[in-house]
């Protein structure tokens, strides 16, 4: 009876833990007598040798090391550990797992062998799809290794995985078959264990042996038209378009260059490159006029045939002390796909620099949007800055994104705080996706056009990459009379949002537009560089109820214009047979030469009004030098501009016309720079250059 109570309270108490150093020893033990029975025991899991797949390196290792000449010996690490290295490199590639030895040895003293888990499928096995149209594409990296995350952690099974810290190196596996499985696959019979690191599928491997991978597709969407078509002066004299000031064309030039890609022409806007860059042009002597023209006519450096007409116009630049108060509204898309490091932490800290440029009674709020809008913070005086900066730290990025919603939520705000005689607008920063409620351009186009009545601004202002709307924010921009700028790095943030607060913030004018007549006793052909997007009709110049672009202070805004003179070996289009279009006006003569070239037109309304004013510029022979280097500095640093748009654009007439031409225009008339603009300039034409092999 003793000897019975005793064996009962041994039965109840727990044994202790095993001692590490005599574990290891009985474990190297039964591995050894494992390895000798197996010698003369038939072949087990498919193996013809009889071998364990996970003792092919010991059957190597142990009797190299068993030499006495290499035993102990540093020629031992040098000769043997890299062999057994590529050997354990080796197995991986070909497929066969990689055994947790320990384990196993551990599961057949208990007579429990673990069952195989269910494969993984990530993709279609490469049997199943016996043609390359058959095959179905890869998943993405991305996706494949979260999806084979989830996978094991699934497939593994509590009772194999008793000791979790000895298992976090592995990937364990038994199999059925030796041969390897299907790209993007787990070997049939592999078992999984957890925690298991994020694997990318392999991808299928190409004919020459290359490896590839497939990576996300790139769903950007640029807003751009085909390039404008050289006009004969004798049946379309007339040339009419709006302003743009926009810039975001060449930050997309800049991030798809530095990259080490060619841009997507249908990103290159060259009037956009053109106006990225500050210039010295003349400007109005006071606010009466808020615009100043001023025109050059010079040698084509791509074509010794033509001419070019250059037209530069400078807005006031209204003193900072004199600046409107301005009533803010940060509309801040927070949905999944801005949780990238170029999306929305850069965005908080674009408006950061923002926040800290604006004065104390400017006022501030804050609405995101990602599946609801939501109002973050309500109108704030930038007096408390600390509040406002607060606010914008804490926003995080998750959700679908509901950007219809979220505007009209901004617009109310801004009606709100509505600042009378000053500046109200609505700041929108997104990677462009909407995709819950109005979502098509025509819809969200009709809600801005409706917001834009209560003399409230729009301001656009695109992340990221890979997913950026460009035409739905081009679309947004032109309909809000606001803006459209791209924020690639902070260096662009501190640009648009601090060096150019003016001419971003506060306009000057709206609804600007442009009309050009040419004379065709002078002038037989011409072609506007640009503006493809912002082309207008005819009697649109006189229409003040059609929408045209806006100009902020200090803005200015180039237009060029490839003019061929009349009788010039370069006109494309032959006479008419039939006559010829009724003839304009007889012009006035400048000089005892002949008449005007062209006459330059522009309305514009200021802001608040309806009723637009029109400033008139005729250009003639006094507006013409007779070489390219004559031509004031910043003419022709806008012109090496225009060529490399065009080049990146692969317009024809700039064909022969060379990277290194550009860069050694762009060069000679770099001068001052003083923010360095221009020189990063010359950076990205030697990179296309470099790139494109020209």
């Amino acid at each position: 009876m003793t000897v019975d109570k005793e064996l009962e309270k041994l039965s109840r108490t727990t044994p202790p833990a095993a001692d590490p150093e005599a574990r290891a020893r009985a474990l190297a033990a039964a591995m050894e007598a494992f390895d000798d029975a197996g010698n003369n025991a038939a072949a087990a899991q498919g193996n013809a040798k009889g071998r364990r797949q996970s003792s092919i390196i010991n059957w190597i290792w142990s009797p190299a090391m068993n030499k006495k000449f290499l035993a102990g010996s540093a020629l031992a690490t040098l000769l043997v550990i890299p062999a057994a290295g590529y050997l354990t490199f080796e197995l991986t590639r070909s497929g066969l797992p990689i055994v947790d030895q320990e384990r196993v040895t551990d599961n057949i003293a208990q007579n429990n062998t673990p069952k195989p888990a269910e494969p993984v499928t990530v993709g279609p096995r490469l049997s199943e799809a016996t043609t390359e149209e058959d095959r179905p594409a890869q998943p993405s990296v991305a996706n494949g290794a979260q999806a084979l995350q989830d996978k094991g952690q699934q497939a593994a099974k509590p009772d194999v995985l008793k000791n979790k810290s000895e298992d976090s190196a592995a990937i364990l596996g038994m199999a059925k078959s030796a041969a390897p499985a299907a790209p993007g696959m787990v070997a049939e019979g592999q078992l999984l264990a957890e925690p298991m690191e994020a694997v990318a599928p392999s991808p299928v491997p190409p004919a020459d042996g290359r490896l590839q991978i497939q990576l996300e597709p790139n769903r950007e969407r640029f807003a751009n038209a085909e390039a404008n078509p050289i006009k004969s002066v004798a049946t379309d004299p007339v040339s009419t378009f709006s302003a743009d000031v926009d810039s975001a064309s060449y930050s997309f030039v800049r991030r798809s260059l530095t990259g080490g890609a060619m841009p997507d022409p249908q990103s290159v806007r060259v009037e956009e490159m053109i106006n990225y860059f500050p210039y010295d042009w003349p400007g109005p002597d006071n606010a009466d006029q808020p615009f100043k023209a001023t025109v050059t006519v010079m040698p084509t450096p791509w074509n010794h045939d033509t001419e070019l007409m250059h037209v530069a116009i400078k807005g006031y630049d209204i003193a900072p002390a004199t600046a409107p108060h301005a009533n803010l509204v940060f509309l801040i898309d927070v949905s999944g796909s801005m949780d990238e490091p170029d999306k929305l932490p850069l965005l908080k800290s674009a408006f950061r620099l923002l926040v800290n440029k604006l004065k104390a009674d400017d006022t501030v709020s804050i609405v995101t949007y990602a599946g609801n809008a939501g109002t973050v913070l309500e109108p704030t005086r930038v007096a408390e800055r600390a509040k406002i900066l607060s606010a914008i730290d804490r926003l995080e990025a998750g959700g679908s994104t509901g950007g219809a919603e979220g505007i009209a939520a901004a617009y109310d705000l801004a009606k709100q705080a509505f600042v009378k005689d000053g500046v109200n607008r609505v700041m929108l920063a997104t990677d462009g996706d909407f995709n819950v409620g109005p979502s098509s351009d025509e819809d969200l186009k009709r809600i801005i056009e409706e917001k834009r009545k209560d003399g409230i601004f729009l301001t656009v202002l695109g992340f990221g990459r890979g997913n950026l709307n460009d035409s739905l924010m081009q679309t947004l921009a032109q309909n809000g009379n606001g803006s459209a700028a791209y924020i690639d790095t902070l260096a662009e943030a501190q640009k648009t949002l601090v060096e150019e607060a003016g001419s971003t913030l506060f306009p000057i004018a709206k609804d600007v537009k442009f009309q050009v007549e040419f004379n065709p006793e002078r002038i037989a052909e011409y072609r506007l560089i640009g503006y493809e997007t912002r082309a207008l009709n005819r009697e649109d110049f006189n229409n003040d109820r059609v929408d045209a672009g806006d100009i902020g202070s200090g803005h200015s805004v180039t237009a060029i214009y490839e003019i061929t003179p009349k009788g010039s070996p370069a006109v494309m289009n032959d006479d008419l047979r039939y006559g010829t279009a009724e003839k304009a006006p007889a012009a006035t003569s400048d000089n005892a030469q002949g008449g005007e070239l062209a006459f330059v037109k522009m309305r514009y309304k200021r802001p608040g009004e309806d009723k637009s004013a029109l400033i008139t510029t005729p250009v003639g022979d006094s507006n013409t030098v007779a070489s390219v280097d004559a031509a004031p500095q910043d003419v022709r640093f806008s012109v090496a501009v225009a060529a490399f748009g065009q080049k990146l654009s692969r317009i024809a007439a700039v064909d022969s016309y060379s990277y290194q031409a550009i860069a050694d225009l762009a060069a000679a008339s770099r001068g001052t720079d003083t923010f360095g603009y221009r020189s990063d300039f010359l950076g990205l034409v030697r990179l296309a250059g470099g790139l494109s092999q020209q």
